[in-house]
């Protein structure tokens, strides 16, 4: 049986907005490794298509997909990923992410990429911690899951 490590995942910004659903594996992403416990959340919703012709169990078709990712990073202003965030929350600008269950460049690494809006960016000072920052990204544009294709 397989696995990957939580600490093996990657998180990535991308240099500029994806301009396009087919630019993600031309883009330029670094690493961003002041993250902590990221979670990335998918789900999809859901429309009731039940019938009668269903024998009496409800049915169900699935609509759009959802998701976001969440995490914690240290408050450090000297960042450039840190920066690079903030800046996208307090201009409500997109920025290209990418949540990856291994290197972006490795064939086979999949994980939901594109552009994002920063819909939370909460401060907080623990007296015995690091001052951190928890951030949530939701889609906003050109975002799928992408799967690194081989050569």
């Amino acid at each position: 049986m397989g696995y990957t490590l939580g600490m093996d995942a990657k998180l990535y910004l991308a240099s500029a907005v994806i301009a396009d659903d087919n630019a993600i594996e031309d883009a330029t992403w670094t690493e961003e490794t002041n993250v902590t416990d990221v979670t990335l959340n998918l789900s999809t919703g859901e429309a009731d298509v039940t019938t009668r012709a269903n024998n009496g169990w409800r049915a169900t078709a699935a609509t759009l997909k959802d998701g976001s990712i969440e995490f914690e990073m240290v408050w450090d202003t000297d960042d450039v990923g840190f920066v690079a965030l903030q800046t996208a929350w307090s201009t409500s600008a997109e920025i290209g992410v990418a949540a990856m269950d291994g290197d972006i460049t490795t064939e086979g690494s999949e994980g939901l990429a594109g552009n994002f809006t920063v819909t939370d960016f909460t401060r907080s000072e623990p007296l015995e911690e690091a001052i951190k920052v928890k951030v949530t990204l939701k889609p906003s544009s050109f975002t799928e899951w992408y799967e690194v294709a081989g050569s």
